[in-house]
């Protein structure tokens, strides 16, 4: 069993950089608009030619209110009618993609995000689902991880169970925090009454797994009251936890604007949170499987984590990184083989193109030699805390300290803080370092040198 994280303020305080989450090496950041439509049908098309499993992320943008902290690409908007549009759009594309691979391709992860994907009506859910079996290969024996995004002010009894018997195992509730004065700080009121709900719906109905939301350095919170908050949600025994920073970029997002800068917490409260966080969190069983997520021990993260298989995409930590990631909807992220690519992250642009037949790839990138070697050096590190270099020279054909040789001296400053251990065949993140990992991928990154730190959030 991997050692417990600790606590350190010091060595925070020192590698509390600002930085990429590395759902993706290379990051979203360095896609580009020379990557089109051609080069995602070559991808699919080598990926039914493999006959490799897939995992498809669906995005449903639209929300009925606003949540002031949200950076998510979403609509805000009362009038359910604007899904219909929409849904005729997201169902050509799906049409469009599934012709380019091949029918006895597995679906072994789906997800739906957003937005709010319950702001769809019963029927609109029913009819987008049937669209996805009719065009795509989804299993019908439970057996997937097939997940969906819950606001449990948008869903009921009657909404899980529908979503049940659609093929959902998994829901992921969107809580942030229980204090009424933070909800109304960030125009979220959602009561405790309403999130137990939905978790005793998802229980009973036999949902696989339940992982809630929590957002740290929202305004009006101090670590008190977001203590109050992680013991109720500890009593609701959700199977995995996260537990996000809030990263205040109202320049970039404008919802957040509306957020009093006044009553947001200081840095050293912040970091009181956390600590007081991971502290409730390991009394409570729960085991720290890396970048803000927690679960239980017999979940499946965990125990992929044990045994060095676990992976990360853009749906964050997974069991199913050998899948092609397919990403339907606006703004959506396909991660097929060496290439990742968006679609227009315009809503009009997106409906438009579709309209005219063709696919709404905007962006991306091909990955050459150099990024899949990062890549998958980053991964090993930020899934296992560990990188064996053997395993990295026998798989990329190369001499790793001759490689990296130039990153030596910064990762010996680590060691020597001990950030990490350091000898001549592996690197291995120490229990201080754990909360950390993100600065020691930041040094593996070859293109961060290049890039504005204010688009990341910091570490911690």
């Amino acid at each position: 069993m991997l050692d417990a994280i600790r606590w350190d303020t010091d060595l925070i305080r020192r590698y509390d950089l600002a930085g990429p989450r590395y759902t993706s090496y290379p990051t979203a950041v360095q896609f580009n608009s020379q990557v089109g439509t051609f080069d995602l049908f070559h991808a699919l098309r080598d990926s039914r030619k493999a006959q490799r499993p897939l995992s498809l992320y669906v995005h449903v943008p639209f929300c009925a209110n606003i949540c002031y902290y949200c950076a998510c690409n979403k609509v805000i908007t009362k009038d359910r009618g604007r899904a219909l549009p929409y849904l005729q759009r997201l169902e050509q594309e799906i049409q469009l993609i599934a012709c380019h691979l091949d029918p006895a391709q597995k679906v072994e992860q789906l997800h739906f995000g957003g937005g709010t994907p319950t702001f769809l009506s019963h029927d609109e859910l029913r009819q987008l689902m049937a669209h996805l079996r009719k065009h795509f290969n989804l299993l019908d024996d439970d057996s997937g991880d097939y997940g969906i995004e819950i606001d449990p002010r948008e869903a009921d009894w009657s909404t899980m169970g529908l979503l049940r018997e659609l093929g959902f195992n998994r829901v992921s509730i969107g809580l942030q925090d229980l204090d009424p004065a933070v909800q109304r700080a960030v125009n979220r009121l959602q009561s405790l009454e309403e999130t137990r709900a939905v978790i005793d719906a998802a229980r009973t109905l036999q949902f696989r797994s339940i992982n809630i939301d929590l957002i740290y350095g929202l305004p009006k919170q101090t670590p008190e009251n977001f203590a109050r908050t992680v013991e109720e949600v500890i009593s609701l025994q959700p199977d995995r936890l996260s537990v996000f920073n809030y990263a205040h970029l109202p320049e970039r997002f404008m919802p957040q604007r509306r957020i009093n800068s006044q009553e947001l917490p200081s840095p050293a409260q912040k970091l009181e949170m956390l600590q007081r966080t991971i502290e409730q969190l390991t009394a409570a069983g729960y085991r720290y499987i890396g970048m803000d997520h927690f679960a239980l021990p017999d979940d499946e993260l965990a125990i992929a984590q044990e045994e060095q298989t676990l992976q990360r995409n853009f749906q964050g930590y997974t069991t199913h990184g050998h899948c092609d990631l397919v990403g339907l909807g606006v703004s959506a992220i396909s991660q097929i083989g060496d290439l990742y690519c968006q679609n227009s992250s315009d809503l009009n642009e997106y409906q438009n193109t579709l309209a005219s037949a063709q696919l709404a790839t905007s962006r991306g990138l091909v990955c050459n030699a150099d990024d899949r070697l990062r890549r998958e050096v980053i991964q090993q590190l930020i899934c296992n805390f560990s990188l064996d270099f053997a395993e990295i020279e026998q798989q990329f054909n190369i001499d790793f300290q001759g490689y990296f040789g130039a990153l030596w001296p910064q990762l010996q400053e680590m060691a020597k803080d001990g950030l990490i251990t350091l000898d001549r065949e592996r690197i291995e993140v120490s229990p201080a370092g754990r909360l950390l990992v993100r600065s020691v991928c930041m040094v593996f990154d070859a293109y961060l040198e290049q890039q504005n730190r204010q688009r990341f959030s910091r570490v911690i």
